[in-house]
Order: C-alpha cells, then sequence, then structure tokens
C-alpha cells in the first residue's frame, strides 16, 4: 500500500501541468504549476513548497497559454485555510529592491567601499550578531536566517562616515518580514518613527562572475564593525548539503553572516553565511540569484503563523477538558 501511494505521489509530481499566475485579494501574487483546481481550493507548486490557496482569497487566476485572464467566482465565505499577506510597500517585484545596471564600471575595492558601505548594517539580537545590507531606501534589509532564528527582539546598527568620523545610531523596532530557513535568508524592515532613507546596494548577477574574478566583503567579523576583506572566487558551483554555493578567498568569519558579497560593480553577488573553520580563505556565500527569488516570493515566504511556508508553526494543544463529540 505503501508502495503505491509513493508511486501516485511521484506519477503526479512527473505530470505536465499548467503554470499560472495566481492573483490574491491585496495586491498580491503566487506564480507556479497549478496541481489541482478544487471547487474551494487551487493547489500550486512554487518550486521550494506546495500552497493550497482558499477560492475565496482568489481575483484571478492567469494561464500563460491564455490571451486574458480567465475569472474566479469566489464561493461563499469560509475560514482560510491559509492566510497569505499582500505586497509589502514599496512596491513589489524588481520594485522593491534594484538590479545593476550592466554599463558600470569596475573600480578599486576602496572607491567603493566610500560609495557603498553605509548601506551595510550590523544585526545585534540577545543571542549574538551578524550582518545585513539595505536592499531600498525603505528601511528594508536581507541578512541570514540563522542570524535572527529563535529571536524577537532585534536592533539594526547602521554607520555613516561624517567629517571622516565613524557615526552609528541604533533602531530597536525591526519587524521580521519573511524568513526562508531552508535558503538562510531573512527580510528585516526598520520601523523606527524616526527612520531616515537609508542607503542601499543594487543586486548583480552571480552567473556572470568567472573563477578568479575578485570579489570582497563588507561586515562585523566577531563585532568588528564595517570590516573589508577582499578576495577571488574560488568556484561558482560549491554543493554543500544540497545547495550551490560562491566559493571565496575572502576571510569570512562569525559576524559577517548576512553581509553582502560584492564584485569591483559595487553589486551584491551574494550574501556571506559560513566558512570552513578547520582551514583559511574557505568562505561561502549564498548566490545572488536566490536572494531574488526570495524577494520575488516574499509573499509565500512571510512571517505568519498561519502560512504553512513559515519555519515555526504554532499549534493549539489539545485540550483535555473537551470530551470527543458523539458519534
Amino acid at each position: 500500500m505503501l508502495k503505491q501511494c509513493v508511486g501516485s505521489f511521484l506519477l503526479l509530481c512527473c505530470a505536465a501541468a499548467p503554470a499560472a499566475t495566481v492573483e490574491l485579494k491585496g495586491k498580491a501574487s503566487v506564480t507556479g504549476t497549478i496541481l489541482a483546481e478544487k471547487r474551494d481550493q487551487i493547489i500550486i507548486d512554487i518550486g521550494y513548497t506546495v500552497l493550497v490557496i482558499p477560492r475565496n482569497q482568489v481575483l484571478k487566476l492567469l494561464h500563460d497559454n491564455e490571451a486574458a485572464a480567465q475569472s474566479i467566482v469566489a464561493p461563499a465565505p469560509a475560514p482560510p485555510a491559509v492566510a497569505i499577506q499582500p505586497s509589502l510597500e514599496p512596491g513589489s517585484g524588481q520594485g522593491f529592491y534594484r538590479l545593476a545596471a550592466s554599463s558600470m564600471p569596475e573600480q578599486s575595492v576602496r572607491e567603493l567601499v566610500n560609495i557603498i558601505g553605509a548601506a551595510v548594517v550590523q544585526v545585534r539580537t540577545p543571542g549574538g550578531l551578524g550582518s545585513g545590507f539595505f536592499i531600498n531606501p525603505e528601511g528594508f534589509l536581507i541578512t541570514n536566517f540563522h542570524v535572527v532564528e529563535n529571536e524577537t527582539q532585534i536592533s539594526v546598527e547602521v554607520y555613516a562616515i561624517k567629517d571622516g568620523q565613524l557615526e552609528r545610531k541604533s533602531y530597536k523596532q525591526v519587524r521580521i518580514v519573511a524568513l526562508n530557513k531552508f535558503g538562510d535568508l531573512a527580510l528585516l524592515h526598520i520601523e523606527d518613527k524616526d527612520a531616515p532613507k537609508f542607503a542601499s546596494v543594487a543586486l548583480g548577477d552571480s552567473d556572470k562572475l568567472s573563477v578568479g574574478d575578485r570579489v570582497f566583503a563588507i561586515g562585523s567579523p566577531l563585532g568588528l564593525e564595517r570590516t573589508v576583506t577582499e578576495g577571488i572566487l574560488s568556484t561558482k558551483t560549491r554543493e554543500l548539503e544540497g545547495e550551490l554555493y560562491l566559493q571565496t578567498t575572502a576571510q569570512i568569519n562569525p559576524g559577517n553572516s548576512g553581509g553582502p558579497l560584492f564584485n569591483l560593480r559595487g553589486e551584491v553577488v551574494g550574501v556571506t553565511n559560513m566558512k570552513i573553520t578547520m582551514g583559511e580563505g574557505l568562505g561561502f556565500a549564498i548566490p545572488v540569484e536566490s536572494v531574488e527569488h526570495f524577494l520575488q516570493h516574499r509573499d509565500a515566504f512571510a512571517y505568519d503563523n498561519d502560512n504553512p511556508s513559515n519555519p515555526y508553526r504554532y499549534l493549539q494543544p489539545p485540550s483535555r477538558t473537551k470530551k470527543p463529540a458523539a458519534q
């Protein structure tokens, strides 16, 4: 019986199914492969998980091979099985972050640090610290999941150079917006009332890198803020535990986690997240394409207990006072 069920499941996954975009209430959308369309719900595979979307949360279903959207009529209201948050301001998709211009010239690390260094921050929690970087001026920033794992009290220290001196400002109203436990990525937002517009960096393309290209990292190894380390790209496809990473000789240490790895055009090509402690010059970074995928589908990773993609899911404990209903 077990073998038969497993075989059916594999057949379901391998069978061809139409790709579609599901437009949701609240201006959000989900793109993936439709596995099933039922009267009260749509089951869609978005690549890293399967979502069950209630029909009463759907506005339109857009198939790739259709010239116009197919309207979906929602049935009578019912308690939703999955709550998906609306798109996060400001904007959505590429409007939420910047992609680098292809015509940007290469510069020296010294010049680039003065230009983009203010966009790199230190992320502090009661359990430790890490690094991060702003992706837009509204205070949204990327760091590693393991930097904020199990933490609710998060502060972000922002650094700026004024009159040749390093000035720091700490922001304590920091909200977890989205988490990808398996991709080791987190999206945070500074919500302090006095928060200004922040310096931000553009996302590049790690596919355009070649082995031997120079790269550099900015972060807070061991709490030493705004530390710059330079090296080369050792390999673009280092497989560790089933995931592909960029390997670099740029020194990566505890506290660098979540910080950006730049090319010589000042573009983020990776997010530093680990090193091999038994050797030197063996640092690793998450390719920036994984960051883009995370941001494009941030609604699916929204930090919400009702979201099945949430890394933590808190269920109601069973009640000992309620008796089972009579059959």
